[in-house]
């Protein structure tokens, strides 16, 4: 979200922790990206009844990948804006976007400063990790 070269991709509960976290090149879509940090976390996503999206996770072969990674008896439900065009509130997605407005707190991810992608992803960890540690 708004770092040239890369995008982060996250999964998170109703309280906007995270369960599913991917770090990919800007090259790749949101919904490879999705699959991507289902496919790291899946042990952590067992008893996952459904799957909130926004409409650009539309699409049968993602809930079918969803599924595949997941189990048979997730929902992909996606929520999309209303045809009027006018501001409005959507239901859960506002956690995801808080999420990200956490993440973008700390300097060190406001640019991608790491040479590898993978040296992205511990810092979202250690981002979050602070996060828990203030709550508590």
């Amino acid at each position: 979200k708004k770092v040239s070269g890369i995008k982060r991709h996250i999964a998170v509960d109703t309280q906007g922790l995270p369960h599913a976290v991917a770090v990919t090149t800007a090259e790749v879509t949101d919904r490879k990206g999705a699959l991507q940090a289902l496919v790291r976390c899946k042990p952590h996503l067992g008893s996952v009844p459904s799957l909130l999206c926004d409409s650009g996770y539309t699409g049968e072969p993602f809930a079918e990948g969803v599924r595949n990674i997941l189990g048979k008896s997730v929902t992909v439900q996606i929520t999309k804006r209303s045809e009027l065009h006018t501001f409005k509130v959507l239901p859960k997605r506002w956690i995801v976007e808080r999420s990200f407005a956490w993440l973008e707190k700390n300097r060190r991810l406001w640019k991608n400063c790491e040479r590898q992608l993978n040296s992205s992803l511990p810092f979202i960890h250690l981002a979050f990790l602070a996060l828990i540690l203030r709550r508590s």
